[in-house]
């Protein structure tokens, strides 16, 4: 046993609470696993300490002015888009990087890399709600299905438990493979990680059908957003009759295909709408409606108010 190593963690406003307790968990149970103290760590902010995703301040937060000579630094996000915009710790950030600091992002973390100009030509994660915001604002970023990304020193995972995936593979980056598979166990975390390796930061359908022929047709959908192939394309795509794909949603979706790939585009629109600062007409049109009229209507059918009164009602 031999390296101390310090993580210093900067909490963004509401940040993920999840994903943070995650990540200490994991360096705390790799101290306990080794019987000594391996791994330490601190909260930070560029700002007052924020609240959590609960509403609540369970850390008191110290500056960024009070970190020295870094290594590790973790940004762990919250759901607020425009705020994870930080011109302070953009600067910060910027400095230390150059250095070659280790910048980690949590949750929607992978926007405050972005913002800072980090990412480059690294690939991100993050969590699947705001993936579509990500790529309206960062089209040429590389964005990976995985839960987590842990290569280099631009790392980043999804959110939730995928941080305890990424924490191991620093823990086994600093102590060695068999010792991460030690703290795994006390975590009663094998399971769990297996299936984490296998699983997609993308929460959509194909993550629970299991017929290969329903989630290649929904793989075609969520790539065609923008501009919707029609369902006989789809069919013909994967080797199917339209009568069967008709059949196969049915069956595993308890809707036709027109309906299920409507729903997809409008859950974007959502996302870009409240996410973003995109006007309703661009939405519209990244979500492959031509029309503003027939987009209002669909989106209040969807969720009982027209894109401009969603607007409007996030305002008052």
């Amino acid at each position: 046993m031999q390296a101390h190593q310090h993580f210093h963690f900067v909490l963004m406003g509401r940040y993920q609470l999840l994903s943070l307790v995650s990540a200490l968990e994991t360096l705390q149970n790799a101290n306990y696993t080794a019987g000594q103290e391996l791994f330490t760590w601190s909260i930070h902010s560029s700002g007052p300490t924020p609240i959590s995703s609960i509403g609540t301040r369970e850390f008191t937060c110290q500056s960024l002015d009070d970190i020295h000579s870094p290594q590790e630094v973790v940004i762990v996000g919250g759901p607020d888009v425009a705020a994870l915009e930080d011109p302070k710790l953009t600067v910060w950030l910027g400095r230390h990087a150059r250095r070659g600091v280790r910048v980690s992002g949590l949750t929607t973390g992978a926007f405050v890399l972005a913002y800072a100009g980090l990412v480059e030509n690294a690939a991100v994660t993050l969590h699947w709600q705001f993936r579509d915001a990500y790529r309206e604002m960062f089209p040429d970023h590389e964005l990976s299905p995985r839960p987590f990304v842990g290569d280099g020193t631009r790392c980043s995972s999804s959110g939730g438990v995928s941080a305890i995936d990424l924490f191991l593979g620093f823990v086994a980056e600093y102590m060695g493979e068999e010792f991460s598979g030690r703290v795994s166990e006390s975590m009663n975390y094998v399971t769990l990680q297996q299936v984490q390796q296998v699983a997609s930061a993308e929460a959509s359908a194909r993550t629970r059908v299991k017929n290969a022929p329903t989630v290649a047709a929904l793989e075609i959908m969520e790539s065609n957003l923008e501009f919707p192939v029609t369902p006989p394309q789809i069919a013909a795509e994967i080797g199917v009759s339209t009568r069967q794909l008709e059949r196969l949603f049915n069956k595993h979706l308890g809707q036709s295909p027109k309906r299920y790939y409507m729903h997809l585009r409008l859950r974007r629109a959502y996302f870009l709408l409240t996410q973003t600062k995109m006007p309703v007409i661009e939405v519209a049109i990244a979500c492959g409606f031509q029309s503003p009229g027939h987009f209002a209507k669909c989106f209040r059918a969807e969720f009982g108010l027209t894109p401009t009164e969603l607007l409007k009602s996030r305002v008052s």
